[in-house]
């Protein structure tokens, strides 16, 4: 049980609310009827300045508390951030047995009572998680079904390297119509080669490798800070992992693993947005918690388009200048990430003259532009790649490239939220317009960014929740 929240949401909620959410702007919500939704009212209020703390990262949080599953003993996570995401992975884990305990930003997971392999039904869609735990729970169990996988809707994410990894150490998977099912007596090592380093195959190899018997050589593997953090948090727990050059991983498996404790660093992609936010306004903000080794190439990319920065061993702080376009295109780490794209794009309408964004990663990442355009950017879609990486969805019928010209005069809009990343972008239009917006979709920002609403306000943004009619997609 979490005992630290009595009344955790239910899986159908879970992505809407947190136990350690800004409870000042939430708790006091009326709940939605069939004819209404929640939704982020902003009404810009000049520029942003001031400061934020980040917690620790959407993109790893949830892998540590899976990963909390291989364990013989507690594993305690700190540094937590209070988003959807988190209360989601923790109810699967408590629907598997394990019993979790949450206090002030902090996770304490004990695996020693799990005892079921099946992630129910009821968590199908809802993100790409269960995937992760079929390693663990083929070492705890000996079986394991996960229901179909969901996450943001930006493009083809198959589960294809994770599947052929498992099958390389030995598992029988099978694909059903509600999900996956997979059984192995005992994972083997194997030497396993990604076509691309994909951030979650790297994470399941790792992950069903630990406890395997024997070596298991991963070539390909993602490097982004994510993937090693947990890494790391493997070994702490006494897997015998090693990194050697061009993206291999060597992992020798051992008989079992104990409990562990670790500090999650703290959100890359948070920081950057927040550093946006303070120069797309014209303003400043001083982001703490996230230290300079986890931000370089977006650092470089915006000192080169005219931002100042100032740099402690604490905090990194960006101030606006006379902004200059850009040509940037997104790539694996230590590349410009994927997931800073949107906040860019948005960056971008800001800038005096044309900027190029060229996206290498996800296949349907620019779901976010229509809305743009209808607040007054002025942002044209092609299937070009414009860039020099080599493109991995050339051909497709989404786009691959984006032209913002710029400086444009934002409107504020009524707009619906497509992703999370997409999302936040919105929320800096808005806070760059002219004129009151209103997002609605606003669970996928609840989902993966912590108390959003409470940051923005200490910048001196004005943003409320509220209800309002649904909106017409017609």
């Amino acid at each position: 049980m979490t005992t630290s929240d009595p009344s955790a949401p239910t899986p159908a909620t879970a992505s809407a609310a947190s136990p350690e959410a800004d409870t000042d702007t939430r708790s006091a919500e009326p709940d939605s009827s069939p004819s209404t939704t929640q939704a982020w009212v902003v009404d810009p209020a000049g520029p942003l300045i001031g400061d934020v703390t980040v917690r620790g990262s959407k993109n790893a949080v949830t892998k540590h508390l899976v990963a909390t599953m291989l364990a013989t003993t507690p594993s305690t996570i700190r540094n937590c951030p209070a988003i959807g995401d988190v209360d989601i992975t923790v109810q699967m884990l408590e629907a598997l047995g394990c019993t979790v305990e949450r206090t002030n930003g902090s996770a304490t997971v004990d695996p020693t009572s799990l005892s079921s392999s099946r992630v129910p039904l009821t968590f199908s869609g809802m993100n790409r998680i269960p995937i992760l735990m079929v390693g663990p729970l083929l070492h705890r169990v000996g079986e394991a079904f996960i229901p179909l996988v969901g996450g943001d809707d930006i493009g083809s994410r198959p589960l294809d390297f994770h599947l052929a990894a498992l099958r390389r150490m030995g598992a029988e998977v099978e694909i059903t119509g509600d999900g996956l099912e997979a059984k192995a007596d005992r994972l083997k090592g194997a030497h396993i080669e990604l076509p691309y380093p994909s951030v979650g195959a790297t994470e399941t190899v790792l992950m069903s490798a630990v406890l395997a018997d024997g070596r298991t050589v991963l070539d390909g593997g993602a490097l982004e800070p994510e993937v090693i953090e947990l890494a790391l948090f493997l070994q702490r727990m006494g897997a015998q992992i090693e990194m050697r050059p061009n993206r291999r991983y060597v992992i020798d498996g051992v008989e079992s693993l104990t409990g562990a404790e670790q500090v999650l660093e703290g959100d890359r992609i948070e920081a950057f947005s927040y550093l946006v936010a303070g120069l797309i306004t014209g303003g400043q903000v001083t982001v703490h918690g996230c230290s300079q080794d986890r931000l370089v190439t977006a650092i470089s990319t915006l000192h080169r388009m005219g931002a100042r920065f100032e740099i402690t061993d604490d905090s990194v702080s960006a101030r606006a200048g006379h902004l200059s376009p850009a040509a940037v295109e997104t790539d694996t780490h230590p590349g410009f990430m994927t997931d800073w794209q949107s906040p860019m794009v948005a960056l971008f309408t800001q800038c005096e003259g044309l900027s190029v964004m060229y996206e290498t990663v996800y296949e349907n990442r620019f779901t976010y532009v229509p809305a743009l355009n209808k607040m007054g950017a002025q942002i044209q879609p092609y299937n070009t790649p414009l860039g020099s990486v080599r493109g991995r969805f050339v051909g497709s019928s989404t786009p691959c490239s984006v032209v913002v010209r710029g400086k444009t005069r934002l409107q504020g809009a009524d707009v619906v939220v497509p992703d999370i990343r997409g999302g936040f972008a919105y929320v800096l239009a808005a806070a760059a317009a002219e004129g009151t917006s209103t997002i609605t979709g606003t669970h996928h920002l609840d989902r993966g960014y912590n108390t959003p609403i409470a940051n923005f306000e200490a910048l001196g943004l004005k943003i409320r929740r509220a209800l309002v009619p649904l909106p017409d997609r017609a």
